[in-house]
């Protein structure tokens, strides 16, 4: 089934065989056809008098258009549900899909994606987040697979989160302890070249929390705007600029604890130096062997191609300012007001989406139109990433 989905009430009725509730016709003009306005009143009277059914079927007919979606895809992905699911702008976050009666081996999962990577990609896009679950997808070599199949190029991870290669593309995700709350943000929002895709498998889902939250970008930006209007064309005018501390070797005790010569791939100082300036950062080497990295200035904002003309928060103010090892200032020097900051931690938690990871979730995150965020769990817990272009 094919469709455009169409909220307008009044070419719903236009186009349906309009019936009241009842299902009688509806209420004719004493002049029969006696001309556009008779129609119009017959049209708008039958609007007033069954809007609440009109909106039921206009919502039925936009699930029964999502669904039937599938079918043009082997027939192998199924529209679902989960908890913590919304709605925005019209769109399913995150769309669910599940398999079909043709099978949920992870043999069949593979060739359904190569066989759908255009529309996956379309849904990714559209949706901001798709979920695929219910599919018999095990370890880090099946899932590397899925993620192959998808034929999207690969990004290497640059950052402070201490990660580990487990298979292929696969990485652990962050590896700091699962006691502490990884903030919400756009994954490598500070590099120049970041990855558009953000792909997490659970291999093993934590007994107690854990769950991967993420965020509307463009809905921060809508309501920071509202209440902030000045601060925000403020910043994005004259730029941000962070700094981050980072020691010579890996320190798992902290979500930022990967150290520098891991990150650049070297033990020589001027290599770091040499790699830090093609990602867009330069380096202030410190007394006890740490590095300071200075970025910026960055926007507060991005319009990316594709994405409706949605201003992203494309930012991590609120998880640098005012950090120990991080700072986030505006570039000519000035202070970030604190309320500000505040204030936009609250909108962030207010906007995010969420649900209790399953062995064997694979969840598709746009990373320019997614913040994402990891909270404490109970051990034990292992979410496997891929990034790509």
């Amino acid at each position: 089934m094919e469709g455009t989905r169409n909220d307008d009430l009044s070419t719903v009725a236009e186009s349906q065989d309009l019936k009241n509730i009842d299902g009688t016709p509806p209420k004719q003009s004493e002049e029969g056809d006696g001309g556009s306005n008779s129609n119009n009143e017959a049209i708008m009277a039958a609007l007033k008098a069954n809007q609440v059914w009109l909106q039921a079927k206009v919502a039925i007919n936009n699930a029964l258009i999502a669904m039937n979606d599938t079918p043009h895809h082997n027939g192998f992905f199924c529209v679902g549900q989960c908890e913590g699911q919304n709605t925005i702008d019209g769109e399913q976050m995150p769309l669910v899909l599940t398999p079909s009666a043709e099978g949920k081996d992870h043999e069949a999962l593979v060739n359904a994606v190569k066989a759908s990577r255009e529309w996956l990609e379309s849904k990714v896009i559209a949706n901001s987040a798709v979920l695929l679950r219910g599919f018999d997808v095990r370890d880090a070599v099946e899932f590397n697979a899925v993620v192959e199949a998808l034929g999207w190029p690969e990004i290497r991870y640059v950052g402070p989160a201490p990660r580990t290669h487990v298979h292929g593309r696969v990485w652990t995700a962050n590896e700091g302890p699962l006691d502490q709350f990884v903030y919400f943000h756009h994954e490598m929002v500070l590099i120049k070249e970041f990855p558009e895709k953000l792909i997490l498998f659970c291999e093993v889902p934590p007994p107690e929390g854990g769950e991967t939250p993420f965020v509307p970008s463009f809905r921060v930006t809508e309501r920071v705007l509202e209440e902030f209007p000045e601060v925000v064309e403020e910043l994005d005018a004259k730029g941000l600029r962070y700094t981050l501390t980072a020691l010579s070797k890996n320190d798992t005790k902290s979500m930022r604890g990967r150290g520098w010569e891991d990150a650049f791939g070297t033990t020589d100082k001027a290599e770091a130096e040499k790699r830090a300036r093609a990602l867009g950062m330069d380096l202030e080497w410190l007394p006890d062997g740490s590095v300071k990295t200075l970025l910026g200035p960055r926007g507060l904002t991005r319009v990316f191609p594709g994405r409706r003309g949605r201003r992203m928060w494309f930012n991590t103010v609120v998880g640098m300012h005012g950090g120990d090892l991080s700072s986030a200032t505006i570039a000519d020097g000035g202070e970030i007001p604190a309320s500000f900051v505040r204030r936009c931690e609250e909108i962030i938690e207010e906007e995010s989406i969420q649900f209790r990871w399953r062995r064997g979730d694979i969840l598709i995150l746009d990373n320019l139109a997614t913040l994402h965020a990891r909270r404490p769990s109970l051990p034990p817990r292992r979410v496997l990433v891929a990034t790509c272009k």
